[in-house]
């Protein structure tokens, strides 16, 4: 199994690790392969099983000399469990790759996770950019997500794993249909991608190649801290694409629902973080804060045009007005 690693041959990794195949796959490529990294799992102790996967990952990192970080959570609802987990996850991800300076997230991430992505956002609306969300590196702010399992499929790390006799688990729960993922997983991409696999990945570059040929990775005009703006380019579709990257890198994705709303009222607040304006001239984004601002300060931002919903992020971050000046 031939993967390309030249990305992060030279920069500190961090691995995200379950013990499951397509983790466990990875981590003995990126050995063979000489990649230096480390490991970080997260245990959410709803199986029986959870501690002994922990248990794996730790005699893994101990035999290979790896650095292992761990989290141990109790999510006590179930309540739209999957994303709960998610988000503590990246979090927990994120956290290490600030305080230690990891370079670059490496995912496992195969393809069909990304067969399984395109055919969920197919069914619920979606534009060329949430289609194929899954793309090999993503850039963050002060790190990169590198998938490089993109192109294989489950199957092909299953059987290298059989082949050399590596220990992994199976997650039973991948196998309960009342997970959205696991009912596209086992009446759609699984059967489709068994039949077309060369096909699904041509067309899965062809569309990576008319995305980037589409210009779609805009650049704010001015960044300062989390603050972006944006030129306004008077084309609902396209300003909607910048906003999307955007709010991406910060970890937010998107519903149809939500892009409508911000194209209709023109300013609003995103999953209580990220206050968005659009103006007739600039996009503005930035989190959200609720720093009382002095009368004074509000004046000016009145005569600066700045954003109601933006002026108190600015205001809590000494953001001087005159660096405002586009």
């Amino acid at each position: 199994m031939r993967l390309d690693f030249t990305k992060i041959k030279e920069t500190k990794n961090l691995l995200a690790f379950s013990a499951g195949i397509d983790s466990t796959a990875l981590f003995f490529l990126l050995v063979e392969s000489n990649i230096p990294f480390d490991i970080a799992i997260v245990n959410y102790n709803v199986r029986r099983q959870s501690a002994e996967e922990l248990n794996y990952a730790i005699e893994l990192a101990s035999l290979y000399g790896k650095e292992i970080f761990y989290k141990e959570v109790l999510i006590e609802s179930k309540s739209n469990f999957e994303k709960t987990a998610r988000d503590i996850r990246y979090k927990f991800f994120e956290e290490l790759v600030s305080e230690y300076k990891y370079e670059s997230l490496i995912t496992a991430h195969q393809l069909n996770d990304k067969l399984e992505w395109f055919l969920m956002q197919l069914s619920k609306g979606a534009g060329l950019l949430e289609l194929i969300g899954f793309n090999e590196v993503e850039e963050k702010e002060n790190y990169f997500i590198f998938k490089p399992l993109l192109e294989t499929k489950k199957d092909d790390l299953e059987a290298y794993l059989k082949k050399y006799n590596y220990k992994y688990f199976v997650d039973k729960s991948n196998y309960d249909e009342k997970y959205t993922r696991n009912y596209f997983r086992h009446n759609y991409s699984d059967k489709f991608l068994n039949e077309y696999e060369k096909g699904i990945i041509n067309s899965f570059r062809y569309l990576g190649n008319d995305l980037v040929s589409l210009n779609m990775k805009a650049e704010a005009i001015l960044k300062i801290k989390e603050l972006e703006i944006f030129q306004n380019i008077t084309d609902n579709n396209l300003n909607i694409r910048v906003i999307d990257l955007s709010l991406k890198k910060r970890g937010i994705l998107l519903s149809k629902a939500q892009r409508d709303e911000i194209l209709k009222q023109k300013e609003l607040v995103v999953s209580h973080k990220i206050a968005i304006s659009i103006s007739d001239n600039f996009i503005w984004i930035a989190p959200i804060s609720s720093k009382d601002m002095t009368k004074e300060f509000k004046e000016l931002c009145r005569i600066k045009k700045i954003p109601k919903n933006i002026r108190a992020y600015i205001f809590e971050e000494n953001i001087e007005l005159k660096d405002l000046i586009i």
